[in-house]
């Protein structure tokens, strides 16, 4: 991408059975004030409203196909776009106001990054804030000995970062394949900048994998696999790890941003955890035991 263009972004948003939400997160990107955008959505046989929903929005370029999950629905999507920069916006999540424009100027100031993330606001249900999270910089040691930090609807890459690192690993992780990513550009070394700005909301709520507490167990499984992946030991020396990586997002927040998180996200977003959320998976995840 030459230093003085604005960038071509693609937007990929995965899909199965969403018509209860994907209409706000459609509307979303279209109402962006940055128009040098590609929508893309791929749809894994939905049988529900989706369809005719996504027929409303004749822009849309879209795929409906059973798939192997909404990673790799993912996959196809930031594989098949054209953009400089890719990202993708889940069908129950939202871009903020001017978000697609200030990610565009921030590529063009800073020509020298590989990708860049912001901050977001958790909501719930109803659209209704739960919580803010904010950070202050890019870091491979807090992403593999405490976690993923990073939210992925805030997260912009070059599309030939995805491509040189052989895209998602969808076959082998069912619900952290974009913690296994930022992990992988982290190794790597690629720059990821930090945008202070509200970039999306993410959505906690009925229909959703993120409030299952099963889908919760299985990603704190796959955590612990890849933490032992990128160096991060078992037993209690990995939970001294992982308190140094805690602590050490504190600390960047405080010394860059001037604040830490005197208490935890968790906190108020456990409250909108459910046995059993009511989502659609081509892959069984909506199949699995408490």
């Amino acid at each position: 991408m030459p230093s003085t263009a604005f960038p071509k972004i693609t937007v990929v948003t995965p899909c199965f059975n969403s018509a209860v939400t994907i209409r706000e997160t459609l509307e979303s990107v279209r109402e962006q004030d940055y128009k040098n955008v590609e929508h893309l959505v791929y749809d894994g046989g939905s049988k529900d409203g989706t369809l005719g929903i996504l027929r409303e929005f004749p822009h849309l370029q879209w795929v409906s196909e059973k798939d192997e999950g909404h990673y790799h629905a993912m996959h196809k999507g930031l594989m098949a776009a054209t953009g400089d920069v890719v990202a993708v916006l889940n069908a129950d999540d939202t871009y903020r106001p001017g978000a697609l424009r200030r990610v565009a100027e921030e590529f063009v100031k800073h020509p020298g990054w590989d990708g860049l993330f912001g901050d977001l606001d958790y909501v719930d249900g109803k659209g209704k804030k739960i919580c803010r999270h904010t950070d202050a910089c890019f870091d491979y040691d807090v992403l593999r000995f405490w976690g993923c930090y990073i939210v992925h609807p805030t997260l912009f890459i070059q599309k030939r970062v995805y491509v040189e690192l052989g895209g998602f690993r969808y076959q082998e992780f069912k619900n952290l394949c974009d913690h296994d990513l930022l992990l992988r550009i982290g190794r790597a070394k690629y720059r990821i900048g930090h945008v202070r700005m509200l970039l999306a909301n993410y959505r906690f709520h009925e229909f959703g994998q993120s409030a299952d507490l099963r889908i919760r167990a299985n990603s704190k499984r796959e955590r612990e696999s890849l933490k032992q992946e990128h160096g991060c030991p078992a037993g209690f020396a990995g939970k001294v790890f992982t308190v140094y990586g805690r602590m050490r997002r504190q600390f960047q927040k405080l010394l860059l941003r001037g604040q830490m998180d005197l208490i935890s996200g968790h906190y108020y977003i456990k409250r909108q955890y459910l046995g059993q959320a009511k989502f659609s998976s081509n892959i069984g995840l909506d199949k699995l035991e408490k």
